[in-house]
């Protein structure tokens, strides 16, 4: 019998356990620039060594300046390896870190979240614009955290959103916090023709 089958409350979604396996390599979404305050930077060069010094492999978008760059430089200058996956139009841009372990190039945005994806056990988001809020909406974006608080209240979530993220102003912290995560069981939606 499953484990969904015996619960008394069972009300037909199947229920699963992610598989726990160490943490090896982050993917962290930032800015392609500076922003305007220097903490911002600072930041970025602080989660690089750290994750250098963790043994954490940075997967991020490729490029060689703004806080990307400096989140790059600050994990190889502490002896980390960084992955970036760049489309082929903004290597060609000259954008392109070259001083990486390894640059993996793709052919367009929607190829380069799909790969950072699936090379990454976990996502951290830095200060960003647009495309670091497209990319992954947590982090400095406090008000996007409430409305999800604000939808799992009202009951079109199967569990908190807070379960599932590791929000933190420290790097250190959330590093920390993110090795020794587990994940929550989830109860899934049924499936079309499930009843």
């Amino acid at each position: 019998m499953s484990p969904a089958s015996s619960d008394p409350d069972h009300d037909g979604a199947s229920t699963f356990a992610p598989i726990a396996a160490p943490l090896q390599r982050v993917a962290v979404y930032c800015a392609s620039n500076d922003g305007t305050r220097p903490e911002y930077l600072e930041c970025a060069r602080s989660l690089g060594t750290l994750m250098a010094h963790r043994g954490l492999t940075v997967v991020y978008g490729g490029g060689r300046v703004g806080l990307m760059g400096a989140l790059a430089d600050a994990a190889l200058a502490a002896g980390g390896e960084v992955i970036g996956v760049m489309p082929h139009g903004l290597v060609q841009r000259e954008v392109a870190h070259h001083g990486l372990t390894a640059l993996r190039v793709v052919d367009s945005m929607h190829e380069r979240k799909a790969m950072i994806a699936e090379l990454a056990d976990a996502f951290i988001t830095l200060p960003g614009g647009l495309g670091t809020i497209e990319e992954f909406f947590a982090g400095y974006w406090a008000p996007l955290l409430s409305l999800l608080d604000h939808v799992d209240a009202e009951g079109f979530l199967r569990g908190s959103p807070r379960d599932w993220l590791v929000v933190s102003d420290n790097a250190s912290t959330m590093l920390t916090d993110l090795q020794t995560f587990h994940a929550p069981m989830v109860r899934r939606w049924l499936r079309l023709g499930e009843t």
